[in-house]
Parts: C-alpha cells; structure tokens; sequence
C-alpha cells in the first residue's frame, strides 16, 4: 500500500491498514512527517505549524486501541479549563471577554450576565446538539457516495434534527438574543474557514464538541500525536518517508499501481491520497482520465475555505495571556466579507493567539514562549484574491503587531522577540495547497457528503483518498473519521478483516469518554 501524505489522515489510514496486515510505505514531500500538522523549529523555539485545538480525543483512542496500543503511552494529553478566552470586538469600547468551561452551570451564569435569556438559552442549546450530534455520528462514521447511502434509518434520523435552509448564525437566533454570545457560538466555523453566514447550521455541533468533551493540548503540540502515529506505523513495520515528494500516481488503465517519486516508479497494490485533495487531483492524476466532477475546470468553479496569515514568534519571557485567545473583529460581518467575498484585507482582522508554553516546557526555552498568531485572510485564488501577498506581509505584520499591542495587551511585545517566521496564503500555496486554502474545499451545502471527491475515488480501481478533502470534512476528529471510512471499504475490497471491528468501530457519542489526562 501506497499512502502520499504523512499528516494525520494519512498516519492515521497507515496505522490501521498496518494493523490490517498490509505492508505500508508513506511518502512525505516534506522533510518530517505531519503535513500541516508539522512542527517548525526556529532555533530552540518548536511551534505547531497548523492545528492546535485537539477535540474529541475518544476518537484517536480507538484508533491506538485498534492497532493493539493506548494513546496514553505515546501522548500526555492535558484539558484546558478555560478552554479558550473569547474577545467578542464591539463598535464601540473594549471587547467582551468570555473564558469559556466545560462548567455548563459557570457558564450558563457568565451568559445569562450578558443576558438573561442566553444562560438558559445555552443549556438548551447544549440538549439539543447532545441530540444532533448522536443522530449524525452515523452519517459521520459511514462513506456517502450518494443520496442512497442517506435512504435508511440513520440518515432519515440526521435529517430529522437538520436545517438544510439555515446558516449556522441564523440558526442561533433561535437560541441567543445577544450579538457577543450569538458570535461565541458561531466563530469555531472558522475551523472550516467558513463565515458562520454561511456555513450550514449542521456545525453547530462544533461548539457543543468543545463544551461536551473539552479542549486538549498535546504536549510538545498537536505535532506530538502525528509523530506518536508515525511511531506507531513503524512499530507495525510500515515505513515513513520523508522529503519523497510523489511527482505522479502510475495506472494501469484505470487500476491505480503506484507513484513516482524522484523519477523511480515505486509499484503498489493500492495509492490512498492524503495530499490536499484538490491539488492531488489536479497534478497527481492527468486530467484527461478524471470523470467530469473531478476535471480541472470543475474544481477550479468549486469554493474553497478561507486562507491563513501566520506568525511563529519566540519570545523572550513569560506571556500573559490563556492557551488559547481568539479575537472577533469589532467590524465581524464586514471582516468576513473583506475574506470571503472582497479578497481584501481588513484594517480590523480577527485574530488568534496560542500561547501553549504557559503549560507545555517542551516549545521554548526555560524562561521563554512560543507563541503562535493566526489571522484568516482571503485564499489566493486566481480572480478572486486582491492582494499582492509579496507586498503585503510587511503591512499585515504591522496591523497585527497593533492588534498584539492595544487588543491583547502585549504591550512589549515587540522588544522581547527573538525569533521569527511570517507565512502568507501565497507560502500555503507553495506547499501543494489549492490556492492556498488552509481548511481545503469549502463546507457549503453543495460541497458536502457525496459532493466531495470519495474516499474509492470516483472513476478508479485500488484508488482511495483521506483528509479534510473528502467526507466528512476539515479538522483533526473528522479526518480521523475519514480515515477509518477508507481502511473499512478497502479492508472489504481485500476481504481483510477491518481492524476497527471490534468495539471501536461501534463506539458511539453517547458511550464515549475522554482519554485520561493530566489536570
């Protein structure tokens, strides 16, 4: 088995296939393993180069448990209370700051503060995605390949508790009368690059996610898990190549049989693409033999998430401020518009700051942080981006800076780096990222379930594909998903018994429990 990719669909789809009795090769085009997973080094500065909110962490459990092995004896996990520190922009004088906890009661009284009906309203808001979340786990755990896969008990049940016609935001107004607590139940779409006006009210049990299971931070970062996998798929006696860019997928007709790298045709019974999925198709598979929904020109009509301005900074000295702090622009709907329909910059962006060294000695030096800033931009898409990214770092990195300094207090910040790296959506992009796009295609109603490229690509034999490009979408838990989706149908295909059939594949929300962590 070939997989391209070693992020966290692809270890993950590495271990279990191993696990299977499969021999695995992974092919990393980088130099180490994780994809946007990675961890960068900037001298004794380490940072995750991507995500760094880890949920549902049961789901990676099973998957250890699967291969014989427990998460626990390769990853300390630690859960953050509070989870996350929300900065909710105002038009006019300080924002509203809402540490949010897994405390429902803590956090219904800070709610019902703001006003009086949100606190009630949130505790009812949490019931119901309790219920939404238990009737799509099926839809989330299963290939949807068309309507078919949805006409049965379980997807008559997922549609029962959705409301296709429905942002997400619009969705909240029936629960959340105030403006702040409508956005700090709808900002966690940007999880999937996506503005919460348009992003379908199925992900608002996104929130409930955070809230039911709470927010983990690996330590060493989220990289730790990539490279606890990457450990593990060695273990098994797969193999993990790095600085192997795949240059192309070799077929025989239309039977996938295997990938050329540095110019030498490695054979392979089976190639699982774990490479950005629309780049993948794009540069791995010639046009000419792609079905119509997955030609050039159609992925190039398709939408695509957001993108990310980053900043890696090492920092002399403690930083004071949570984990996690995420700042709404005080100008939220018109920063959104700027991204998604504009292709601009905004003079007011929202922002992210993980700050993990406050708990996590491992990213910086004694005495020092890693402190990692996010800013969502507008993807670099041909036509649709209005920004020259070469002459814009500089001022993005000043309307940044200023948003450190007068939003979340860093006043000094500036005098205490000592290291740092910049990366716009044009950096994305070179890194086989279709158009930059950090979150992959876009999670609108029309590019969801069936409508994204399959996990047995559509058109081909021995052919799969895992990652936020297929089904059920974008972010650590669901890629996981996707992951187990794809070793299930191989594993039928080769008539191999699927290692998940035991008691993780039937592990459902309702029964599911945290990994244990440290405090």
């Amino acid at each position: 088995m070939a997989v391209i990719g070693a992020g966290p669909g692809g270890l993950t789809t590495a271990m279990l296939l191993a696990a299977a009795g499969f021999g695995v090769t992974v092919y990393e085009a980088h130099d180490v393993v994780g994809g946007r997973t990675r961890r960068i080094e900037l001298g004794d500065y380490r940072f995750d180069c991507g995500p760094t909110f880890f949920m549902m962490p049961y789901v990676l459990e099973e998957i250890f448990a699967a291969t014989g092995r427990r998460l626990s004896d390769y990853a300390e996990l630690k859960r953050l209370d509070p989870m996350y520190r929300l900065l909710i922009g105002q038009p006019e004088g300080a924002p509203l700051t809402i540490d949010t906890t897994q405390d429902i009661a803590r956090m219904s009284r800070q709610l019902s503060a703001i006003d009086p009906n949100d606190g009630p309203a949130f505790e009812r808001f949490i019931r119901d995605n309790r219920k939404k979340l238990e009737a799509m786990t099926p839809v989330l755990r299963n290939p949807i390949r068309g309507i078919g896969d949805l006409m049965n008990m379980d997807g008559l049940k997922a549609g029962l508790a959705l409301r296709p016609w429905q942002s997400l935001y619009d969705h909240l107004k029936g629960y959340f009368r105030n403006e702040g607590v409508r956005l700090a139940m709808s900002f966690q779409s940007k999880y999937l690059g996506m503005s919460p006006f348009q992003c379908p009210e199925l992900f608002s049990i996104l929130p409930f996610i955070e809230y039911e299971y709470g927010i983990w931070h690996p330590i060493g970062g989220c990289n730790a898990l990539v490279r606890a996998m990457a450990e593990a798929v060695e273990e098994m006696g797969g193999e993990v190549r790095c600085g192997a860019p795949v240059q192309s997928i070799a077929f025989d007709g239309r039977k996938a049989c295997g990938v050329m790298v540095d110019g030498t045709l490695h054979r392979h019974d089976h190639v699982v693409v774990n490479a950005d999925a629309a780049w993948a198709l794009k540069n791995l598979i010639p046009d000419s033999m792609r079905p119509r929904a997955l030609k050039d020109a159609t992925l190039d009509s398709k939408r695509y998430s957001c993108s990310t301005f980053m900043m890696y900074l090492g920092v002399e000295g403690t930083v004071d401020l949570p984990h996690h702090t995420i700042y709404t622009s005080r100008s939220y709907v018109e920063n959104l518009k700027d991204i998604s329909e504009r292709g601009t910059l905004s003079q007011d962006p929202s922002t992210y700051v993980c700050n993990p060294s406050r708990i996590d000695p491992t990213l910086a030096p004694a005495g020092h942080s890693s402190l990692y800033v996010l800013v969502p931009t507008p993807n670099d898409k041909p036509g649709e981006c209005k920004v020259d990214w070469h002459w814009a770092k500089g001022e993005l990195r000043e309307r940044t800076m200023c948003q450190l300094e007068q939003v979340f207090g860093l006043t000094d910040l500036r005098s205490r780096i000592r290291a740092e790296r910049l990366v716009t959506p044009a950096d994305w992009k070179s890194e086989r990222i279709a158009n930059g796009a950090t979150f992959n295609l876009a999670h609108n109603i029309g590019q969801m379930l069936h409508r994204r490229p399959h996990h047995r690509l559509q058109g081909f034999d021995n052919l799969w594909m895992v990652g936020g490009g297929t089904h059920p979408g974008s972010g650590l838990p669901v890629i996981f998903l996707s992951s187990e989706i794809t070793t299930r149908l191989l594993c039928e295909e080769e008539g191999v018994r699927n290692p998940l059939a035991g008691n993780g594949a039937r592990l459902h929300v309702s029964d599911a429990q945290p990994v244990t962590a440290t405090a």
